[in-house]
């Protein structure tokens, strides 16, 4: 009896018993949309314990059952409730103030994002890597007002950023890039998991603080440090299938013969052609990419630390075309003293790729179809017509282009880069109030290359009836070529930042610092040879005579050059919602004369709180209203330089009696040419509506650059015929930018989000100085054609203008194409007149340029949709006006031209002189295409797993596309050069669709 009533008293007091032991806690945190909210902070004071949320929002604490747990996390209010044996779910609400205690990145510092007076677009981590593609920059494509993003799916390439619109006509267009304090001039080393922060600077109040480099922008990229209070370790890997967005539909071989023949007013091409090669089918296949990352981050005490490793490895739609790429990347924090923290990065990246020449693209589309890829003897297809009409070995040849797949499988190069960026960063707490900032970072980049050319075999594929006993003695049986290049930068920065509260309403930060930027010498080396050993190792070539095979030589090294700056900020914010900030920056560059390599760059912002005054405190519809504005002034430092040209070993004649030979001095050097300087004033108004629900901002600007630098012809009577660069130009860049999103919560199970941003820019060159220019003349077709110009005339125009003729349609009569001339009449381009009847018709950098998102999570799922448009752009399509005799055409074009007996069709009749450049291959730019569908599943995970969290996701890249170009994409970065390619499509890589599925886990 005893035994029971002790045993019954043993169950009834286990409970109490049991929850006063420590056990382990289970929950999650969420922000008020439902979504997981990473690095949330759990303490239980009673068990002493801690912990931070996982990149779901979940925990596991060790507390006791019924004790207070304090949640809590920057920006959001704190809670504190007992634990509870159950699974526990938190909701962590917005600060009673504003969403925009967030701090954004401001160059030298940070700053709480309310407090900020400039125009700054910050994107986080799950922005940039919901789009799985290779470079950051292509992932923001639509997602910040402002800033327009040109990019093509060709692997490693780098996308065009242009923010705000284009200031230079000549100079660098490419923002600066500073990657965790290291000035850089691009990103494909980053991969794009290891960033945390993205930031735009966009307006001249937040830019001046980088001086001379900041006229095109600055792109402020943050890496990942270690958190938490134990390892964490997490995995990504996908796949991804790619194939062309877009096909251009060419004529088969019946239509083609038919085309053609009446083109040559001939029966030269039987219309029952046995061959119908689709050519574009030939060189491509479905390209793929896979990716792999796997990081461990933690922290202790007095170390945070973050390894990352990843691998990219893709297989080009363009056969044998192929890019791979490792990167690793180690950011550690070192707490040494109270008083004294390090920082330290870096980074190593190495590339390989197989490039292959893209102007196989061109002859996909301009070869004919009725030419076979191989003759029945495996012999490579030609375009050969025999007397019977169809294509053979020893007919006539018909037109000039080459057999693509011969053009592959001929091109032999491989490319190989290795980028090393690493750094020191010292903090040391003199005051409470006043830190001092020591950082050191320095990038190396070595790039080597060969490219061999099989000469002899070359020259047998070209014409079947060869024999190799027959090919020239005096020519090469095979050229390599090597190349090598390599350069280092440094930067080294000292600064102080003085951060005080005074009388509890005035708060002052102040920053001052110094600065020197190094570019090493770039050097570089190029060698070609003669008759080497065949499929050896080109790399390290074996047994081969150097002197003797060795037929250019080259050796270049480019000048170093420096810049010391000093700069200093101040900011001040008065009852907490007026706000004062001024910037001024002293750059000296090595790049130019002595007396004009030092300038001075100003700025200052002003900001109002509105929502914080008292007849608005009350409100419950405004959450926030935030008037700003500002000026600055910028610089461009990469721009044309004086270069002294010489005219050496010249005779000299009195009577007819040679007296010495000289050297003549060509061009002449302006000692005063310097940098490019911008100026931008704006205005910007942020709001918060509805319960924070309803969120936006709103620019205004007007961007000068005063003194743009272009070439100009000496004077006649100067002796000079070299043109010189000199400060002559003024562009302008006026604009707005509205971005909006909403976000709302059903229920404790669905919320949902919507958001979009517009942009506006005009561009135009307006003014010159009292000079003439060497004409720019650019956007060359290989057909002795071009269209584009920058001369005196391009006044009034955008950079990068069209100049072409003007289309007026054709001849009814007999078909003929005929053309506006400047006293518009209708002639044949037989009568135009180069310098007189062309005109400008619009340019390829767009008007507008907007974007789109929306998305929801219900439960587990998530689920998300990207676009992007632009509008007010031209593109040329290149390839299609290259045509001449005997090369394919268009489906659309071959099935409705001019005939006698088709009046009324649409296109003129067949011609077979090369055409002009005109308004008749002038194609709208304008396009809106879905940049990426992503849904995502989080799977249940049990709670005594060792995987911590685990999501799969599929994603659709580029899926849809509406665009008014007949061409392959409408987007056309080119060279990146408004006078060059940009905007043309010509030798262009195709937009691709991509389907990825993949996975993220956390252990």
């Amino acid at each position: 009896m005893k035994n029971f009533i002790f045993s019954f008293l043993a169950l009834l007091l286990l409970p109490a018993y049991m929850s006063g032991q420590v056990q382990a806690i289970k929950g999650k945190v969420v922000d008020s949309s439902g979504m997981g909210l990473p690095g949330a902070n759990i303490i239980a004071a009673e068990s002493k314990t801690s912990t931070v949320t996982d990149f779901d929002g979940n925990f596991t604490i060790n507390a006791k059952a019924g004790e207070i747990l304090k949640i809590s996390m920057l920006g959001l209010e704190t809670v504190s409730l007992p634990a509870e044996k159950t699974l526990m779910t938190i909701t962590l609400k917005e600060a009673a103030d504003t969403v925009l205690k967030e701090v954004v990145v401001i160059g030298y510092g940070t700053r709480k994002k309310i407090d900020n007076t400039s125009a700054i677009t910050s994107l986080k981590a799950e922005e940039i890597t919901k789009t799985k593609v290779l470079n950051a920059s292509q992932a923001i494509q639509g997602k910040a007002a402002g800033v327009q993003v040109t990019s093509s799916d060709l692997p490693g390439s780098t996308p065009s950023v242009v923010i705000r619109g284009l200031g230079t006509a000549l100079g660098g267009r490419t923002p600066l890039y500073v990657v965790d304090g290291m000035p850089t001039e691009n990103i494909n080393n980053i991969n794009s998991n290891d960033i945390t922060s993205y930031e735009i600077l966009k307006d001249a109040s937040a830019l001046a603080i980088y001086g001379t480099r900041a006229a095109n922008g600055v792109i402020i990229i943050t890496t990942k440090k270690g958190k938490g209070d134990k390892v964490s370790v997490e995995v990504e890997s996908f796949i991804g299938f790619r194939e062309p967005l877009k096909k251009v539909k060419m004529a088969g071989s019946n239509k083609y013969a038919h085309y053609t023949n009446s083109a040559l007013q001939s029966t030269t091409f039987s219309q029952d052609q046995p061959i119908n090669t689709d050519w574009f089918d030939e060189i491509t296949r479905t390209g793929n990419y896979i990716q792999n990352n796997v990081s461990v981050s933690g922290a202790t005490e007095n170390i945070k630390y973050f390894f990352s490793l990843g691998n990219y490895e893709e297989k080009a739609v363009l056969d044998g075309l192929a890019y791979g790429r490792t990167t690793f990347r180690n950011n550690n924090e070192y707490k040494i003293s109270k008083k004294l923290t390090l920082n330290q990065n870096f980074s190593l990246t190495s590339t390989k790729s197989t490039p292959k020449p893209l102007s196989a693209f061109t002859n996909a589309y301009k070869q004919s179809p009725i030419v076979p890829v191989y003759f029945p003897d495996g012999k490579y297809g030609v375009s050969r017509v025999g007397n019977d009409g169809f294509v053979s070995q020893s007919g006539s040849s018909f037109n000039n282009v080459g057999n693509p797949v011969a053009q592959l499988d001929f091109f032999d190069e491989q490319q190989r880069s290795i980028t090393l960026q690493g750094g020191l960063k010292l903090d040391y707490e003199i005051l409470k109030s006043l830190k001092f900032t020591s950082q050191f970072n320095g990038e190396f980049y070595t790039w080597k290359q060969y490219n061999y050319e099989d000469n002899k075999n070359i020259w047998l594929a070209a014409d079947p009836t060869r024999v190799a006993s027959a090919y020239p003695t005096t020519s090469n049986i095979n050229t390599l070529t090597k190349g090598r290049e390599q350069y280092y930068n440094w930067n080294l920065t000292n600064y102080l930042t003085y951060n005080k509260l005074f009388a509890e309403i005035h708060d002052v930060e102040v920053t001052a610092g110094i600065e020197t930027s190094v570019k090493g010498a770039r050097e570089k080396l190029t060698i070609k040879r003669k008759n080497v050993n065949a499929n050896s190792n080109y790399w390290a070539l074996k047994d081969v005579e150097y002197a003797a095979n060795v037929t250019s030589y080259k050796d270049e090294v480019f000048n170093e050059t420096k810049l010391a700056s000093y700069f200093g900020r101040f900011q001040y914010k008065l009852m907490d919602r007026y706000l004062v900030s001024g910037t001024i920056r002293r750059d000296g560059s090595s790049n130019f004369a002595k007396d004009y390599r030092w300038g001075t760059f100003p700025a200052f912002g002003l900001g109002w709180i509105i929502s914080k005054e008292a007849f608005l405190a009350d409100s419950k519809t405004i959450n926030l209203l935030k008037l700003r504005g500002g000026w600055g002034k910028l610089g461009n430092q990469n721009v044309p330089l004086n270069s002294q040209a010489y005219a050496s070993g010249l005779n000299t004649y009195l009577g007819g009696s040679i007296l010495n030979e000289g050297t003549t001095i060509s061009s002449q050097i302006d000692p005063s040419l310097s940098w490019e300087i911008t100026e931008e004033a704006s205005v910007g108004l942020d709001i918060e509506l509805l319960d924070h629900r309803l969120k936006g901002g709103f620019d205004v600007y007007d961007k000068k650059t005063t003194n743009v630098i272009l070439n100009t012809k000496p004077y006649f009577t100067s002796g000079i015929t070299s043109a010189s660069p000199a400060h002559v130009g003024e562009v302008s860049n006026k604009g707005f930018e509205v971005s909006l999103r909403w976000d709302d919560k059903i229920n404790d199970d669905f919320s949902y989000f919507i958001g979009g941003n517009f942009s506006h820019n005009k561009n135009e060159l307006t003014n010159l100085k009292n000079v003439v220019l060497s004409p720019v003349i650019g956007g060359g077709l290989g057909n002795g054609q071009d269209t584009k110009l920058l001369d005196n005339t391009t006044v009034g125009q955008p950079l990068g203008s069209f100049y072409i003729y003007e289309y007026a349609g054709f001849d009814s009569t007999n078909g003929q194409m005929l053309y506006y001339n400047a006293a518009g009449d209708k002639v044949t381009q037989d009568a135009l007149s180069a310098t007189t009847d062309k005109k400008y018709v619009g340019s390829s950098l767009p008007k507008s340029n907007y974007g789109v998102s929306l998305g929801f999570n219900y439960k587990n799922f998530d689920f998300s949709v990207d676009g992007y448009g632009t509008a007010g752009a031209k593109v040329y399509n290149g390839k299609k006006a290259q045509r001449f005799s005997g090369e394919n055409i268009e489906a659309s074009v071959a099935t409705d031209f001019w005939t006698p007996n088709n009046l009324t069709a649409s296109n003129p009749a067949p011609f077979n002189q090369v055409p002009v450049a005109s308004t008749y291959y002038l194609e709208s730019g304008d396009f809106f295409r879905i940049n990426n569908i992503t849904l995502g599943y989080k799977l249940p995970i049990q709670s005594n797993s060792f995987i911590n969290a685990c999501r799969v996701y599929v994603n659709a890249i580029n899926p849809f596309i509406t665009q008014k170009f007949s061409g392959f994409s409408p987007e056309l970065n080119g060279d990146g050069n408004p006078y060059g390619t940009q905007g043309v499509e010509l030798d262009a890589y195709p937009t691709l669709r991509s389907f990825v599925i993949g996975a993220n886990l956390k252990f």
